[in-house]
């Protein structure tokens, strides 16, 4: 099997060979996938440094649907890996979320592949099995055909379907009611951080669902709230002391987080998290902060995102 290193979409050493210009083609695509399965950036990248030394050993010419092969092969690591992550993810530090990615506008332009990368779903994916998961997602975010799925899963086409039946009434059991639109979304997180920076609770209160869930990733390398806060009350003291503690030293971005509008912290002019909020009828019921500096390296640069 070769050695040879994944290539970079950036080579421009002349023309490549057939099956690195199928790889990089097909690159973006790839890593979305094994995004979607992992909820890792950086698992994602050694998934795709994995299919390609797979690929680097097949002769292109053999293969029908170089997409489709390449797919196959990203799933079949990115499950066997995911398998391993489930294990290390019941020993995690506090509440687990998954890795942000700072995206660039096309990713929120596609209304559906925004939704299956959104904090909330990657959260909703992550209370599947791993087959289930990479079920729905190869279905119902690529549009694969049974027989494509049933390669990548190791199944047969009639399991997959069942698989894909349960899969997606679980998922839509646990989904946002409504998908709210980006305005949404945006104006709901600019009503937050106005009420967060005036120190009014009564007007962080109004953006905030009764029944709103914060959930705080550290990672146990960060001050992070070790459990899910949940009710607009305590989520909103918790909110007021914490801010009142580093308020002056923070600054607030808006940014793409996830093909959504997310906020951007630094303190003292340093990267120190992520906000993302699920909303629904105009209101916050989910919060989603990522302060473990571990999982912070994708949103100082864009991530390309592709169906």
């Amino acid at each position: 099997m070769s050695e040879r290193s994944e290539p970079s979409t950036g080579e421009t050493g002349g023309p490549m060979d057939p099956a690195t210009e199928a790889f990089v083609a097909h690159r973006n695509l790839l890593f979305t996938v094994a995004y979607e399965l992992l909820g890792s950036a950086v698992d994602a990248e050694d998934v795709l440094q994995e299919t390609w030394l797979r690929w680097a050993g097949v002769d292109p010419g053999t293969v029908r649907d170089r997409r489709a092969y390449l797919v196959r092969i990203a799933t079949r690591q990115a499950l066997s890996r995911l398998r391993t992550l489930g294990r290390r993810r019941e020993s995690y530090l506090g509440s687990w979320l998954p890795e942000p990615l700072l995206t660039t506008p096309d990713v929120a332009e596609d209304v559906e592949l925004a939704d299956s990368v959104s904090m909330a779903m990657l959260l909703v994916l992550e209370t599947l099995t791993p087959t289930e998961r990479a079920v729905f997602v190869l279905r119902e975010v690529f549009d694969l055909g049974y027989d494509e799925i049933a390669g990548a899963v190791g199944k047969n086409p009639a399991a997959v379907r069942q698989i894909a039946h349960r899969a997606r009434a679980h998922v839509a059991a646990r989904r946002p009611r409504d998908v709210a639109s980006p305005a949404e979304v945006r104006g709901a997180l600019q009503a937050f951080q106005r009420a967060i920076e005036t120190g009014d609770p009564q007007n962080l209160l109004d953006v905030l669902a009764p029944d709103v869930v914060l959930l705080s990733d550290g990672g146990g390398l960060r001050r992070a709230v070790p459990r899910p806060v949940v009710g607009a009350g305590k989520v909103a003291r918790l909110l007021a002391a914490g801010w009142n503690r580093v308020g002056a030293r923070t600054s607030v971005e808006p940014a793409q987080v996830n093909g959504r509008p997310g906020l951007v912290l630094r303190l003292d002019g340093e990267l120190d998290g992520v906000v993302a909020a699920r909303v629904e009828d105009g209101l916050i019921t989910g919060l989603y902060f990522v302060h473990n500096p571990e999982k912070l390296s994708r949103v100082e640069r864009e991530t390309a995102l592709t169906r």
